[in-house]
């Protein structure tokens, strides 16, 4: 499907939280500004927010492993953006970097409904950060909570709409175990088991990924010899 219903608003409502960051950092000494927002699975929210910000300089997503350490490390590429622009902003998605929680081969444990149990990715960058850069001013935002209790945007109130509309005629058709879509901004029936069988994930070899990456300069955050991509101009 091209979207979910509500997902223009949380990214619209994020920006709100990016800027206070941004503002909060540039305002202190190696000031840096950590955003966390949704994104168990997957990181299409912290990847669209930051494209839509001008002030977000890292992006950590479930689908992209990273290292913290070392010379290829965020916390390395943290350091340097500290001393060139003396602030920094780091947009986290909630399911990023769980495999540095966790020792190597350990599975993550589940919930009664099967759901990974996942680890604070905030509150870990956060003592990272802290421990690593003792003299840098870190303000540590979650608005996990603000995003959801918002009206929806102007879009996703027809978008939604439109969705009761097909459902309804769906109904009275006959139709079950089915969902209402957009498919290439048509609305289409989906059978309920094919929406349901996999989470949809980011492709970080795909365009929009590759498109954020050019726009903030973030390198890959692990031993590679791709080189930095240069921050494009506002």
């Amino acid at each position: 499907m091209d979207k979910a219903f509500g997902f223009d608003t949380v990214v619209q409502e994020v920006q709100r939280p990016l800027l206070a960051a941004k503002i909060e950092a540039a305002s202190a000494r190696k000031g840096v500004g950590l955003v966390k927002v949704f994104g168990r699975r997957s990181g299409f929210i912290a990847l669209q927010a930051s494209l839509a910000s001008e002030g977000v300089d890292i992006c950590l997503i479930p689908e992209e492993k990273f290292e913290l350490e070392g010379p290829c490390g965020v916390l390395a590429y943290l350091k340097d953006l500290l001393e060139r622009n003396s602030h920094a902003v780091i947009c986290v998605a909630e399911g990023a970097g769980q495999d540095l929680m966790h020792p190597a081969g350990e599975p993550i444990p589940l919930d009664e409904a099967g759901n990974p149990l996942l680890g604070d990715i905030g509150i870990f960058l956060k003592k990272a950060i802290k421990a690593a850069i003792p003299d840098s001013t870190l303000k540590y935002i979650d608005p996990t909570y603000m995003v959801q209790a918002v009206p929806c945007t102007s879009p996703d109130h027809i978008y939604c709409r439109v969705l009761g509309m097909h459902a309804v005629d769906a109904a009275f058709a006959g139709y079950t175990g089915v969902m209402v879509g957009q498919v290439n901004s048509h609305s289409v029936l989906l059978p309920s088991s094919v929406i349901t069988q996999s989470a949809r994930k980011v492709d970080v070899n795909g365009r929009s990924w590759t498109r954020l990456r050019a726009a903030i300069g973030q390198p890959l955050f692990r031993n590679s010899t791709a080189p930095a991509r240069k921050k494009q101009p506002a």
